[in-house]
């Protein structure tokens, strides 16, 4: 069909980048609203991951469990290595206990444990790891364990499928409540739990709303960190990385200081500048649309309506859509709907709109 294309273009002008570097084999800082990629280097070098792996392991947990039923610890646990949270067999602990022991403190054990209740078995676990994996388009990541062990066959990703996952489980908010948390305190049937985040910058700094931290020989130190500020939301992952809290202040800091969250598309009602074949009805969207830019690039957008001249319409109907364009590159598209006015449309209108 044939349609009605409209532009609003601003001034183009060039995009701006971020200057930062770290001391990491690869590095990624993204928006975690729209997965923008605000810095980057060697984010598709695969890598062995350690701990980071155990993100997936949580949102699994959270996913497919219901996170207040008791499990007992069994034989799983004696096959247990590395960090842990030193829980025995026959303990009791919910399957939320196990994801904040499991994110707080690394513990091999609470993977062990997660993996036997949820999978049925590790090997099965690491079948739904692999899955959601694909699912999520992690398409340089292969998890062969639930929690990084890396002596025998380890986890391995990139900086780049690492930071779209946290980005996706920071949409559970009962992630990110676990995620946060600086503190655990748990009584089971055998011990007594208290819990610190090994995340320093929980408490290093204020703008800090969490992450995991990861180290093995192979892999050495491995670190996914979130942040937000200023409507400003963000993740940063560095593999391989000797100084990387100092590393991750520092990215998200100059970030801060360089990027605003603008609002592009408000949902609701929308006017289109000399649009005339719909001008009887109301136009529509039904979502916001923000978008992080610098100073430089937010006199960079580009809105390009394209509405379908269509002649048999009712109330609801999608018409057409507007693509957001940040310079050459298309950021988003929403789609665009019709409220009808209810004046009734005499058939010499209808036969003239046929003709237009």
């Amino acid at each position: 069909m044939k349609k009605i294309v409209l532009l609003i273009l601003f001034l183009i002008i060039p995009l701006n980048v971020n200057a930062y570097s770290s001391s990491a084999t690869s590095t990624i800082l993204m928006d975690t609203d729209n997965n923008r990629i605000l810095y980057a280097s060697n984010i598709h070098e695969v890598r062995s991951i350690a701990s980071i792996s155990k993100i997936m392991t949580a949102i699994l947990a959270i996913e497919n469990s219901d996170l207040e039923q008791e499990v007992v610890i069994g034989d799983e646990i004696n096959e247990a290595y590395g960090s842990g949270i030193y829980i025995k067999k026959g303990e009791v602990l919910t399957v939320k206990d196990l994801v904040y022991g499991l994110m707080l403190r690394s513990g091999n054990d609470a993977a062990l444990a997660i993996a036997h209740h949820v999978g049925g078995s590790v090997d099965d676990f690491v079948k739904l790891m692999n899955e959601k994996a694909k699912e999520l388009g992690m398409k340089n990541t292969t998890f062969n364990n639930p929690s990084g062990l890396d002596e025998d066959k380890g986890n391995y990703s990139t900086a780049y499928d690492m930071a779209i996952l946290t980005s996706y489980a920071m949409k559970n908010e009962t992630y990110k409540e676990i995620t946060k948390t600086k503190k655990y305190k748990l009584k089971t049937n055998l011990n007594y739990y208290e819990w610190i985040n090994k995340n320093k910058l929980l408490s290093s700094y204020k703008y800090a709303t969490g992450g995991k931290t990861g180290f093995t020989k192979i892999a050495k130190r491995t670190l996914v960190t979130t942040a937000s500020k200023d409507n400003i939301n963000l993740v940063a992952v560095t593999l391989n990385d000797g100084n990387d809290f100092e590393d991750h202040k520092n990215l998200f800091e100059e970030t801060f200081n360089a990027y605003q969250n603008y609002s592009i598309l408000k949902k609701g009602n929308i006017n289109i500048t000399d649009e005339k074949y719909y001008k009887k009805h109301i136009l529509y969207i039904k979502n916001d649309f923000n978008y992080l830019l610098s100073n430089n690039e937010k006199n960079n957008i580009i809105l390009k309506f394209e509405l379908e001249k269509k002649y048999d319409y009712k109330d609801g109907d999608k018409i057409g859509n507007v693509i957001v364009k940040l310079g050459d590159t298309r950021i988003h598209k929403e789609d665009i709907y019709i409220k009808l006015n209810k004046t009734k449309i005499s058939i010499w209108e209808l036969i003239a709109r046929w003709f237009k």
